[in-house]
């Protein structure tokens, strides 16, 4: 027994010391091959060493054009901030550095800006109805005057008594900036932004009186072109208390920039980049160590689809038209005043856009410096017409109603309707521009005859009409990267969702084009578009792709997207829509012909009315070219004008030489100089919207350090309509006739041989 107790010992202890071997070959092993936490990052630091994270800013991406050339850059410079690790604890001993800092920053000409929105001098009131945040902050009542704001300041922070009402008041202020920005060990305190060397070096030189005072590398968004797509580009600013709680978790700090709208926003996770985080050791006011644990990643540089030389003749086309050629040729200057308008342009064989116009437009510069002239400036320059502009489209909606109607078998393209000058439905009587007789589908696109597409629409009913719109895109958002307004369609739904009363006339109005309903040019030309590509519907898109900052390796392309696909049911249907398009593009002034291009070019145009009186109106166009195998697909609209499609020769040539067409190889673009013009009022200055980065960019360009600290301009979509009386005339269907006929104008005044009257519809 004594021997079998022996042996079970022996084996316990020979299994003790093949595990411990077992365990120590494991340990070695780990430690060669993976590393060992405590051996690999010993204790480096003494005790008394504070130790904490920050993180280090990735270099915003550039925006630049088809051709490269660059939109949106960075500039560096040096900010001055205060660092929470080297700031006194002490409340009074803070006050003391915090109003010596504030005191040196404006003996060098800086000023420090705070955000609290109290007046500085007593009494002390509110500059601005939202206090919400400052009262909560100091955990106050709802019913807080300024006076107990900075009381409460004051008592928190033992401001004491030995300053002046003025020097209490500027310690308040920075106190709350702290609060504000969230003052930590990861988020600096902004003192001065872009300061010059020697104030680096002064402030620098008072450390030992003022702690915490550091000089850092900045960057700031610059606009290189402000005239190229500004309402696209959009702007950066800084970031909002009710934006940063969700941002944070995201790695953004209050310092950080974000974009706020256009492609900026559109684009934001990959300009941004992605963040590093360093490790910094401090004991006795020394910074001991600083450590990287992540490289910043900088933004990527997005490219987008429109050739900037082309989207400045196309504003151009659009300026001199509405400047020079509609007032020469205005058949009614009493009514029409033909100031507004825009054009949009896409690439038919993807959806990409390729120029955006839009009048009254501006210098996005000039944006970022005086957005309160722009707000307040005459007919809302700061609408991007294309995407949230919503007009009535006139007669260019008659293509969907030929699609509706040959698809569903209503009619056939040898169908005949008859026009005997009017139409008369249920008791009213309607108008048409001329006496076509009996009239087939091609014909009537030609000549836009308003009584063949009454009686369509009749047969169709609205519920097909209905149908046949949102399968070409309206009614809805496009999907384009910076976001548009979906408009509304013509139906009893709509009506009802906007109080009004429906009537059954407005059946055969709604499928002229004529009656309440809002599309954006940019919705007309995805609806040309997808004509043009017999009844696919593509996307359209800004950003043609995206490459690694500074580089310029491409990381990815844009690939088109195709949003839905008409099922065909009349196979040859097109050819009726399509053929009509450019038998109307052949009644054009000579010096605006379309018919010596080289190729043909399908259009339909429209003049919906716009008020009671019949007068008033606006001038739609779509088109694709060339009309067999479309490239290029438009729309435009001129507000209060007549005449619109003058501009589509131009806007054709200008494509062809920046872009190529129809087997022409495009030129190359130099973009031409800068325009700002010259504005009528004083500027507004308007605090600085930079970011804080680690990374030194150098380029030249204007500053968009002034971006206005205020969300883009967002009020309901822009309806040139509304403007007609509080109940319109569209209640009251037998009053007028839906198309005025043409205006006594006569073209031959302003072409040449070979000119023929143009169709006014």
């Amino acid at each position: 027994m004594k021997g079998f107790a022996e042996n079970l010992k022996s084996i316990i202890i020979i299994l003790l010391v093949v595990l411990l071997a077992l365990l120590s070959s494991f340990r070695l092993m780990k430690i060669q091959v993976v590393g060992d936490k405590d051996i690999a990052d010993p204790q480096l630091y003494e005790p008394g060493t504070l130790t904490y994270k920050k993180g280090i800013k990735a270099t915003r991406g550039e925006i630049i054009d088809y051709d490269g050339n660059v939109i949106v850059t960075n500039e560096s410079r040096t900010d001055l901030v205060l660092q929470m690790a080297f700031f006194p604890t002490d409340l009074q001993e803070g006050n003391k550095a915090l109003l010596g800092i504030y005191k040196e920053l404006e003996k060098h000409g800086y000023k420090f800006k705070e955000t609290i929105p109290i007046s500085f001098s007593k009494p002390y009131i509110f500059k601005s109805n939202d206090t919400e945040e400052l009262i909560s902050d100091l955990n106050l009542n709802v019913y807080a005057t300024a006076e107990n704001c900075i009381d409460k300041l004051i008592s928190d922070y033992e401001i004491d008594e030995k300053y002046t009402d003025e020097e209490k008041r500027i310690i308040a202020g920075m106190r709350y900036q702290m609060i504000d920005k969230d003052f930590s060990y990861s988020n600096d305190l902004l003192l001065a932004e872009g300061v010059d060397e020697q104030t680096v070096i002064d402030m620098k030189e008072l450390g030992n009186f003022y702690r915490g005072i550091e000089a850092v590398d900045a960057s700031e968004r610059k606009i290189v072109r402000g005239d190229i797509l500004p309402h696209e580009i959009g702007t950066v600013g800084p970031i909002y208390a009710e934006e940063y709680d969700e941002l944070k978790s995201k790695g953004y700090s209050y310092n950080d920039i974000l974009g706020k709208s256009g492609i900026e926003a559109a684009m934001e996770t990959p300009l941004r980049g992605i963040n590093g985080e360093e490790q910094i050791a401090v004991k006795d006011g020394i910074v001991r160590d600083v450590k990287t644990i992540t490289e910043a990643t900088s933004g990527e540089t997005v490219k987008l689809t429109v050739n900037g030389a082309y989207q400045i003749k196309l504003q151009n086309i659009l300026d001199n038209f509405l400047n020079n050629t509609f007032p020469a040729i205005n058949p009614n200057p009493g009514i029409l005043k033909g100031n507004c308008g825009a054009i949009c342009v896409l690439d038919a064989k993807t959806g990409a856009v390729k120029g955006m116009a839009t009048a009254p437009t501006y210098n996005l510069k000039d944006y970022v410096e005086n957005y309160e002239y722009f707000l307040e400036a005459k007919d809302t320059p700061l609408v991007n017409r294309c995407s949230y502009g919503l007009y009535r489209p006139g007669s260019t909606f008659k293509t969907i109603t030929a699609t509706a109607g040959l698809n569903e078998g209503v009619v056939t393209g040898g169908t005949p309707l008859v026009c005997n000058m009017g139409y008369d439905f249920y008791g009213t009587h309607y108008s048409c521009t001329g006496l076509h007789g009996n009239i087939t589908v091609r014909r009537a696109i030609e000549v836009s005859c308003n009584s063949y597409f009454y009686e369509l629409s009749r047969m169709l009913g609205i519920d097909k009409i209905t149908e046949y719109s949102k399968l070409y895109g309206l009614g809805s958002h496009t999907g384009i990267e910076t976001g548009d307004a979906e408009g509304y369609l013509c139906n009893p739904e709509t009506f009802k969702e906007h109080g009004q009363e429906w009537y059954i006339g407005y059946v055969i109005q709604a499928g002229i084009g004529n009656q309440d309903c809002g599309m954006t040019p940019l919705q007309m030309a995805v609806v040309a578009n997808t004509i043009g590509n017999r009844g696919v519907r593509y996307q359209p898109y800004l950003v043609d792709s995206y490459y690694s900052y500074g580089s310029g390796s491409l990381i990815r392309k844009t690939e088109p997207t195709i949003a839905n696909k008409i099922e065909l049911k009349t196979p040859d249907l097109y050819d009726y829509i399509v053929g009509g398009m450019i038998d109307a593009s052949h009644s054009m002034p000579a010096r605006y012909s379309l018919s010596d291009l080289g190729f043909d070019v399908a259009i339909k145009t429209g003049t919906p009315q716009t008020g009671r009186n019949l007068n008033e109106q606006n001038s739609f166009f779509i088109g694709f070219a060339p009309a067999n195998n479309p490239e290029i697909a438009f729309a435009g609209v001129i507000e209060s004008g007549e005449y619109s499609k003058y501009m589509i020769r131009d806007l054709i040539l200008a494509y062809q030489e920046c872009y190529g067409l129809n087997g022409v190889k495009p030129t190359k673009q130099k973009l031409p100089e800068e325009y700002r013009p010259e504005l009528t009022t004083t500027a507004t200055t308007t605090t600085t919207v930079t970011t804080t980065t680690v990374t030194t960019i150098t380029q030249a360009s204007e500053d968009i350090s002034t971006a206005p600290y205020t969300e883009p301009y967002t009020e309901a979509p822009y309806e040139p309509w509304t403007a007609a009386p509080t109940e319109p005339w569209t209640a009251y269907p037998a009053d007028v006739p839906t198309e005025p006929a043409a205006p006594p104008f006569d073209p031959n005044a302003y072409a040449t041989e070979g000119n023929q009257q143009p169709v006014t519809n």
